[in-house]
């Protein structure tokens, strides 16, 4: 069946009237005369049987289903142009799409990747924050990398590591003190992870306490928002060590009690059944469970 989309030329000419509610405007910046410009934007209201603009002596002015439209056709152009630069910039390449948690991307497999594009200089990696699991149906991802239980319908999932968090906090938070007992951490404000809801709970568990406000406090969604709030005073968080390596490093964060709990979840890597055998994709599966086999080893 035959697409009901409009000529691409009347959506560049509108989608360029409507960011300058001008035609004239619209005309300089494609290079056309205004009133070529007017015969496409004419067109798409014909075509859509829609006024798109309000025409005045003083110039014109989009209508409401005009606002509407200009917002959703911006970003589909925007996608297009997007993925044609793509697909110019990587002829005899492979492009692997990879959605990720942030905190963990940034901290630990960025610091990696450049190991792997030197090896792979045929493939490029592009990474998308995904902070909870998707359909990959309804995205252009590849792969994913996410902290969960390892149960994905439809995918391969493939094991990364464990998360063992301790609490952190600012240096100034319980000044002059260093050292604090888990009776002492539970009495100072407890910093919240939106997608770890029960950490603290679990925490205070594995140190044989029960906390009636342990899932009180602030909640931040990124580990790295936790440690900025906790750099700046906030409250004691709970975060893995390996995120935050340079902060602590530095002494902007200190563990005032070094006990710690093996979470149920863990990090792993997952790809969809569909993309299973893409040559590309078992390439970086094989480069990054390798990685995660070694850093688990150091840490050992």
């Amino acid at each position: 069946m035959r697409r009901k989309i409009p000529p691409t030329q009347a959506l560049i000419c509108f989608e360029s009237s409507a960011r300058h509610e001008s035609f004239t405007k619209a005309a300089e910046e494609l290079s056309l005369t205004q009133s070529a410009v007017c015969r496409q934007i004419a067109n798409l209201e014909e075509f859509l049987d829609i006024q798109l603009f309000r025409r005045t002596r003083r110039g014109v002015k989009l209508t409401d289903a005009g606002q509407t439209y200009s917002r959703r056709i911006a970003s589909r152009l925007d996608a297009v142009e997007r993925d044609t630069l793509s697909v110019m910039g990587n002829q005899g390449t492979a492009t692997l799409e990879l959605a990720l948690v942030p905190t963990f991307g940034t901290q630990w497999l960025l610091p990696r990747l450049g190991g792997f594009l030197k090896q792979h200089p045929q493939i490029t990696v592009n990474l998308t924050n995904r902070t909870r699991p998707f359909l990959f149906a309804d995205t252009e991802f590849d792969a994913a990398i996410y902290f969960g239980d390892g149960e994905w319908s439809g995918t391969q999932t493939h094991f990364l590591m464990k998360e063992s968090p301790i609490p952190v906090c600012s240096p100034a938070l319980i000044a002059p003190q260093q050292q604090l007992s888990p009776e002492q951490i539970a009495n100072l404000p407890l910093l919240q992870q939106t997608t770890r809801p029960y950490a603290w709970r679990q925490w205070f568990a594995a140190v044989e306490m029960r906390v009636e406000h342990d899932l009180n406090g602030t909640r931040l969604e990124l580990f790295s928002m936790l440690a900025q709030a906790a750099m700046h005073g906030l409250g004691v968080a709970l975060i893995p060590p390996f995120l935050i390596r340079q902060e602590l490093a530095d002494g902007r964060l200190i563990s005032p009690c070094e006990r710690s709990f093996d979470s149920t979840n863990s990090y792993f890597l997952v790809i969809p059944e569909r993309k299973a055998e893409s040559a590309a994709l078992l390439v970086f599966r094989d480069w990054l469970t390798g990685e995660a086999e070694r850093y688990r080893a150091e840490s050992e």
